[in-house]
């Protein structure tokens, strides 16, 4: 088995950041009110910038697939070229369309001549699963090489017009119409941006050694949380829109991303932290064993309940190991923990012999990936 190297990082993040007056100004204001939502989840995130693929003018400047080329693109000079990756494998959580697959699209702009791609879907854990499928081709020997992704362009799904049919349906049903909290959550929670990675078979400069990589998933005794194209049932399944009919798609915004934001307070903390314990335990490592932890989280709310849990738990993790940079990139789901990495990479602070460890939890319906990185 081949050992598996990240060599080389890059980020994408798309025109000017945008503070937390500028956002409803980019993504319109839904029944010509101004929302009284945006305050309350932007103090409880406490994100104070993050960047959209829309222009001064409100104009679409990127598609995901776009945003992903620039990514790779910046991972590339004339001693490595994007004509010498060999798989290119790219998660995210908000595809451009339902088919061609993420990955197939970011080729076609790439135009890179012929290759094998692959499309995780799911949230965040997405770009954490392309990692892995890179990671296990090398370590295979299938291939020599791999770039990795995870990329969101989430701004278009959050604009005014996206929620506009529904909140008129609600007008002729109520006088007060009020589109329902976990529609309305998610627009001032996320952002666009890609990350991406070279992994190499051999070390080259500064250069992760992936050690392993681990994945849970709780669906099987948890029901849906974070969602899209579809509608949640009072019984807690999921309606896909392909079972309504055309009229009742946007009078119920069903392709807009909705949170049930009652179920994620009450468990992605626990089920991470238990899933952090299988994975420490099954590779025989404590809190003592890495200098970094890189917790990707959705808000700093969860921060110190993070800390709470991992500490009741009997993980606790010091807060000096502990890395983000959530306020400033916003949260960038799949592609979260690669600015992440690409930022602490950058930092100039890492030295060889130091351990990572990479921790990315998914609410859609409770899964949680980690990787463990040395640096050579």
């Amino acid at each position: 088995m081949k050992d598996v190297y990240i060599t080389r990082i890059a980020k994408f993040l798309p025109n000017d950041p945008i503070d937390n007056e500028q956002m409803e100004e980019k993504l319109g204001i839904i029944n010509g009110k101004n929302s009284k939502a945006r305050r309350i989840v932007l103090r409880n995130n406490q994100i104070k910038t993050r960047y959209y693929a829309i222009d001064d003018s409100g104009n679409i400047t990127h598609n995901n697939a776009q945003l992903t080329k620039e990514a790779i693109e910046l991972l590339c000079d004339d001693t490595f070229t994007t004509k010498d990756i060999e798989l290119l494998s790219c998660g995210t959580s908000s595809p451009d369309q339902i088919l061609p697959s993420h990955a197939s699209m970011v080729h076609g702009f790439l135009k890179n001549g012929n290759l094998e791609v692959n499309s995780p879907s799911g949230a965040c854990c997405s770009g954490m699963n392309a990692l892995k499928y890179g990671f296990l081709a090398i370590k295979a020997g299938q291939v020599s090489n791999a770039v990795c992704t995870g990329s969101e362009r989430t701004s278009t799904w959050m604009k005014s017009d996206i929620f506009e049919n529904e909140v008129e349906h609600l007008k002729e049903l109520e006088d007060n119409p009020i589109l329902a909290f976990n529609k309305e959550f998610l627009r001032w929670m996320l952002s666009d941006g890609s990350g991406a990675v070279l992994l190499e078979s051999e070390p080259k400069g500064i250069a992760l050694k992936i050690e392993w990589m681990e994945g849970y998933s709780y669906a099987f005794e948890m029901e849906t949380c974070m969602y899209a194209g579809a509608d949640k049932l009072e019984n807690g399944h999921l309606k896909p829109w392909s079972e309504y009919p055309a009229e009742d798609w946007a009078k119920k915004s069903l392709f807009a991303m909705k949170q049930d934001v009652k179920l994620l307070g009450e468990n992605i903390l626990g089920k991470g932290v238990d899933s952090l314990k299988m994975a420490m335990n099954k590779h025989q490592i404590t809190t003592a064993d890495f200098d970094y932890y890189l917790p990707h989280i959705s808000s700093y709310y969860f921060k110190e309940n993070l800390y709470e849990e991992l500490k009741r738990q009997g993980v606790e993790v010091p807060w000096e190991k502990w890395f983000m940079n959530l306020s400033k990139v916003g949260n960038v789901g799949a592609a979260s923990i690669f600015v992440m990495l690409e930022e602490l990479v950058g930092s100039g602070q890492l030295k060889k012999g130091d351990k990572i460890l990479l921790h990315v939890p998914e609410s859609a319906r409770f899964s949680y990936s980690y990787a463990y990185l040395t640096v050579c």
